[in-house]
């Protein structure tokens, strides 16, 4: 058989691309870096989720201030379950999920777990901006616009149910 009749023959492709590779195959098993993830399979986060005892007004909270893009309403009545997923212009998402029985905390204490997002607004007159616009439509103001030791220029705001967002340049 020729190269040119073997190549017109996916079962032969993948036969010799498994022989042309094989020299290279690496055994992660035994592996010292066999916790790297191989180029290919590189993790991303595809989206965080937020429970909300009030969907409406947390779904408008991030369109108005962040300029989010709300896809449909999910609704789940057997589990009496509802979602939105809001998709900022870079191509992040944050889902916004909501059930009767989600309980906001009163515990001044913070919990274990997520701490806040941060979202990038691109430039420090912006951060300057978003947030005296939330505090003067009485969002809370946790941290004023500043330069952290770790080098970001942030401010930290809270939404209507107390998450916090860190805005960042």
């Amino acid at each position: 058989m020729s190269w040119e009749q073997r190549l017109s023959t996916p079962r032969l492709l993948v036969e010799r691309a498994d022989e042309a590779l094989a020299p290279f195959a690496l055994d992660h098993r035994n592996h010292p870096f066999n916790s790297v993830p191989l180029p290919f399979l590189m993790p991303k986060i595809e989206h965080v989720a937020l429970w909300t005892p009030d969907l409406e007004r947390v779904r408008t909270f991030y369109e108005r201030y962040f300029d989010v893009s709300a896809g449909e309403k999910y609704v789940n009545p057997e589990k009496d379950f509802s979602s939105y997923f809001l998709e900022f212009e870079s191509g992040t998402r944050l889902e916004l999920m909501h059930t009767p029985n989600v309980d906001p905390s009163s515990d001044p204490r913070p919990p274990a777990g997520y701490a806040h997002i941060a979202v990038s607004v691109g430039s420090e007159h912006a951060v300057d901006t978003l947030t005296e616009r939330l505090r003067d439509d009485g969002y809370p103001v946790r941290g004023e616009p500043r330069w952290t030791g770790d080098g970001y220029y942030e401010s930290v705001v809270c939404d209507p149910d107390g998450n916090r967002i860190e805005i960042t340049v």
